[in-house]
């Protein structure tokens, strides 16, 4: 499915590369997106059952490494291509014919990979969407996720544009000093085990939502141009500090449908991201950079709060 996902997205990047109106572009993008969705959240699955649950949080902290690098590439490759004359088009080329050569690798290590026995669960998608919402602890963490979202991941699409008109930086620039967020997400992925065992995940979604909530301040507050890659750089570790915490628990929330409660983690995180962006983009536009960027600073640390809590009581149910 991983494999077949990743060749959608490939047909569909030169899909929307080709759109001739605009409406053929959107259309495109959503099925690249359809598309999208089934890499992650299987690999995560494929994780939850293949990796004990003491040892998963450092592993899905390496299987970052991966994403992290990929979005750190593309954030500065989005600002590399706005700058040059291939502009958008040459970009969705470019991730096309990347699509391409990962689906090429993974045909041909398909048959090498080992499988996996995951529970054996029958029924309809709904029965495993029932199983998971009537879970209390399931709830809390789709609930942080969503939030998560909203707050944190919604706003960073309007950052280089805020960046860009408050200092006059090149995009280019901006993409490059806003990258730092994703090496700060390695930093995390490469010490999560030490992290993981020196703070606990409690502290960890704490220690996240307050680095993450002084970040979007500084942002805001800060008149020197510099220092938008060191904030970055420190926003991005908090950032997964508190998501690799929901990302473990998303893995174990419901394990008899491990696949399904994973997929319903991601529909909640991307469509807390879609709502976020909407309504930042309108609290941008009408209202400026303070009503962009407080909601984060105000907002992330307090669903850092409210979760951290529940894990308290989820571990004290546990026990």
């Amino acid at each position: 499915m991983v494999t077949f996902a990743v060749g959608g997205c490939s047909v569909l990047a030169f899909a929307s590369a080709a759109a001739w109106d605009f409406n053929t572009l959107l259309l495109a993008r959503v099925a690249w997106g359809m598309a999208a969705a089934g890499i992650i959240p299987l690999s995560m699955a494929w994780i939850g059952d293949a990796v004990p649950f003491e040892d998963r949080q450092a592993t899905l902290a390496r299987f970052l490494l991966g994403t992290l690098s990929g979005m750190m590439a593309g954030q500065l490759a989005g600002g590399v291509f706005a700058d040059l004359a291939w502009g958008w088009r040459g970009a969705f080329v470019t991730l096309a014919v990347g699509y391409a050569v990962v689906t090429v690798l993974l045909v041909r290590h398909l048959r090498a990979a080992a499988a996996v026995a995951a529970p054996a669960v029958t029924g309809h998608f709904l029965d495993g969407l029932r199983v998971v919402v009537s879970t209390k602890w399931a709830r809390w963490v789709l609930a942080a996720a969503f939030a998560e979202g909203v707050l944190l991941i919604g706003p960073a699409a309007y950052l280089p544009a805020y960046l860009h008109q408050r200092f006059r930086l090149s995009l280019t620039l901006v993409s490059a000093l806003l990258a730092l967020n994703a090496v700060g997400g390695l930093i995390y992925a490469m010490s999560a085990k030490m992290l993981v065992k020196r703070l606990g995940q409690r502290r960890m979604v704490q220690v996240g939502g307050a680095m993450v909530g002084v970040g979007y301040l500084a942002f805001l507050l800060s008149p020197w141009s510099w220092t938008a890659g060191p904030v970055a750089l420190a926003v991005g570790i908090g950032t997964y500090l508190f998501h690799n915490t929901l990302q473990t628990h998303a893995t174990q929330m419901a394990p008899t449908v491990r696949g399904s409660a994973v997929a319903i983690f991601a529909f909640c995180l991307f469509t807390g991201q879609a709502v976020g962006a909407t309504l930042s983009g309108l609290a941008f536009d009408y209202g400026g950079p303070a009503w962009l960027l407080l909601p984060a600073a105000v907002g992330v640390p307090s669903v850092a709060w409210g979760f951290a809590r529940a894990l308290r009581w989820q571990t004290a149910q546990a026990a």
